[in-house]
């Protein structure tokens, strides 16, 4: 482990969000304490191996992981027939567009791209997959711990996609991930937005790194979840395929819902 990762205030929620990767140098961990009117930001914990991760899981009341929780129903579908030997399902859809885009795209990843326009990394064809393996190793280490993994949201751990909450509260500022006065910018926006946020040291590590950045994102929106301000599955067949497919939160009500995080409760 790099660092401790506790330093909790008595009496807070505590929020944690993680910004994870493949490997643990690209990875990044931000606690915040919610407190009544204020909300301490700890000092991001990067690189965040998987003991890391772990701890801070067990140290929060809601954590928001940006990574895929799951694969698309189709696609395993799919591989499952091609490993037992049976025909592929689609065989005569081969070059439909449609069809791949089944195999690609989760329920929930559908749902972000009517809401911002935009589709996800596939979890199934880009090498976010890679992350996921790993995420599903920690999420199984999480349950061999006792705290077993609902993929819709409902318990500790959810999942999370922080450019999508951007888009929502109207923060996203293309380019962030490249240019650091683009994210320098976005931070500044961001405090103007909720000056309940607060960073006892700097918060100079979030002007610095995106992934430090997004890691506070996620933080933020397990602070929405626990408010109950994202919106679940929204549809029966929703809420089936997220079961194990994974569904992403999103901060539901807009740019206002933002405000909502510092409220009491």
């Amino acid at each position: 482990m790099t660092e401790s990762s506790v330093m909790i205030t008595m009496g807070a929620i505590r929020t944690v969000g993680v910004d994870l990767s493949a490997e643990p140098d690209r990875t990044a961990i931000c606690a915040v304490n919610w407190t009544s009117g204020a909300a301490s930001v700890e000092p991001p914990i990067r690189p965040a191996d998987d003991a890391s991760v772990l701890a801070a899981c067990a140290s929060a009341d809601r954590v928001g992981i940006d990574c895929p929780f799951g694969w698309p129903e189709p696609f395993l579908a799919a591989v499952s027939a091609h490993a037992a030997g049976q025909p592929w399902p689609g065989r005569h859809r081969t070059t439909d567009r449609d069809h791949r885009r089944e195999l690609r795209y989760r329920a929930t990843d559908y749902r972000i791209h009517e809401i911002t326009g935009s589709w996800p990394l596939s979890v199934s064809t880009d090498r976010i997959g890679v992350a996921a393996m790993r995420c599903a190793s920690l999420l199984d280490s999480l349950a061999a711990q006792g705290a077993p993994v609902d993929r819709c949201g409902s318990g500790r751990v959810v999942e999370v996609y922080p450019a999508a909450a951007l888009h929502v509260w109207r923060l996203l500022r293309p380019g962030y991930k490249r240019d650091r006065n683009v994210l320098d910018t976005m931070v500044t926006e961001l405090l103007a937005r909720l000056p309940s946020l607060l960073f006892p040291l700097s918060d100079e590590p979030f002007r610095r790194s995106d992934h430090a950045f997004d890691a506070l994102i996620c933080a933020l929106v397990a602070r929405a979840v626990q408010r109950g301000v994202t919106a679940p599955p929204q549809t029966g067949d929703q809420l089936r395929r997220a079961t194990f497919e994974g569904w992403i939160h999103l901060p539901d009500g807009g740019p206002e819902s933002l405000t909502q995080l510092a409220a009491v409760g």
